[in-house]
C-alpha cells in the first residue's frame, strides 16, 4: 500500500513554510504524492451553517465548511508549480480540481506546463464542484446545474490537448477551431488524471472506465464503501472491455488523519466513521481492512484545526516507519 499526502492548504490560518515542511517530508519518507485542495471561497453562510448543500453533498456533513469565511488559506492550482520547484521525485495533484470554474482549453494547456516544471510528475485530479455559492463566485452559476457535461468536457479536451499537435472541439461549454496549445506533457500520452466521485458509483464508474482514467478519489469512504466503488467500476471496465482490469487503477480516498493517545469510537458513522484517527493500533487494524477492500491510496487528510503541523510531522513518521510495516 502506498501513501499519499493532502497538504492542508484550506485552513484558517497556514503558512508556506508549514506546506513546505510537509511538503518535503513527504518526498523524504517516500510518499507517492502530495496534493493540494480546490477551494474558491468560503461563503459566510457557512459560519451560520447554512450553506444551501451539505459539504460535499454527504448527509453526514454539516451545510458549513471547517473553515471561516474571514479563513487565510491557500488557493491549490497556484502551488502547484511552487511546489514542482521544491520537489524532486515525488508526484503532484490537485484533489480534486472544480472544471466549471476553469475553461477547459485554458487548463490544458497550464497543466502541460505543469508537467513540464515538475519534470513528468503531475497527477490530474477532476471533479464537478459542489457548492451552488462558490459557482456564483467563480462567475460559473450558469453551469451548475450542467456541472457533469462539463467535467466531461474538459476530460475530453485535455486528453485532445494533450495527444495531438493541432486540436479542435466543438461543445456545449467550449468550441475552438484547429489551435495549438503549445507543449505537450513529459508524461506519455498524458498525466494520469483521476475523477473525483462523491455520489453514484456506477456514475463515475463509467466515466472512469470510458475515458481510461488513471483511479477514482473519494472523501472518508469507509472499507465497505470502498469495496462498493471498487465493484461498481470493475464492473464497468469489463462491460467496455479493453484489457484493463481494476487491478490497473488506483482506489483513493481522502481520510482524516491524526494519531491519538486514546483509542477512538470506531462505531459506523458513514462518511464521519474516524478510520484513519486513532492510536496506532486502530490504525494498523483499519489499514488492513482498506488494504482487504482494495485502497490503494489511501490520501492523509491533516486536521483542519486544533493539532499543530509539528505534530503532524511526528504522526507521519510513525505512520510510515512504525504503523505500515504492521499492515501485512
Amino acid at each position: 500500500m502506498k501513501l499519499a499526502l493532502y497538504l492542508p492548504n484550506f485552513r484558517d490560518k497556514v503558512t508556506v513554510s508549514e506546506i513546505v515542511d510537509l511538503a518535503r517530508l513527504a518526498e523524504e519518507l517516500e510518499f507517492d504524492s502530495i496534493w493540494t485542495l480546490d477551494r474558491i471561497v468560503v461563503p459566510e453562510a457557512s459560519d451560520r451553517e447554512e450553506l444551501r448543500k451539505p459539504f460535499g453533498f454527504m448527509k453526514e456533513f454539516p451545510r458549513s465548511l471547517p473553515v471561516a469565511a474571514r479563513g487565510e488559506f491557500l488557493h491549490g492550482l497556484p502551488l502547484i508549480p511552487y511546489l514542482a520547484a521544491i520537489t524532486k521525485k515525488i508526484r503532484i495533484g490537485v484533489s480534486v480540481i472544480d472544471t466549471p470554474y476553469r475553461a477547459p482549453g485554458v487548463l490544458a494547456a497550464e497543466i502541460g506546463t505543469w508537467d513540464h516544471l515538475a519534470g513528468g510528475r503531475i497527477n490530474v485530479g477532476v471533479g464537478t464542484g459542489w457548492m451552488p455559492e462558490e459557482f456564483e463566485a467563480a462567475s460559473a452559476a450558469h453551469i451548475y446545474e450542467k456541472r457533469n457535461k462539463h467535467v466531461i468536457e474538459t476530460i475530453e479536451i485535455m486528453q485532445g490537448v494533450w495527444t495531438n499537435e493541432l486540436f479542435e472541439y466543438h461543445g456545449e461549454f467550449a468550441s475552438f477551431p484547429k489551435c495549438g496549445f503549445g507543449v505537450k506533457p513529459v508524461q506519455k500520452p498524458h498525466p494520469p488524471i483521476f475523477f473525483g466521485g462523491l455520489g453514484v458509483p456506477k456514475i463515475a464508474a463509467k466515466r472512469v472506465a470510458k475515458y481510461g482514467l488513471a483511479g477514482w478519489i473519494g472523501i472518508q469512504d469507509t472499507p465497505d464503501d470502498i469495496k462498493r466503488w471498487r465493484a461498481a467500476i470493475k464492473e464497468e471496465l469489463e462491460t467496455i472491455g479493453g484489457g484493463r482490469t481494476i487491478d490497473d487503477l488506483e482506489i483513493v480516498s481522502m481520510l482524516f488523519f491524526d494519531i491519538t493517545r486514546e483509542k477512538t469510537d470506531q462505531t459506523p458513522k458513514g462518511k464521519l466513521t474516524p478510520s484513519m484517527t486513532g492510536t496506532p493500533q486502530q490504525l494498523i487494524d483499519n489499514l488492513k481492512r482498506y488494504k482487504d477492500a482494495g485502497l490503494t491510496l489511501p490520501l492523509l487528510w491533516p486536521p483542519f484545526k486544533g493539532v499543530p503541523t509539528a505534530k503532524t510531522i511526528v504522526d507521519l513518521r510513525r505512520l510510515k516507519e512504525d504503523i505500515l510495516p504492521k499492515v501485512a
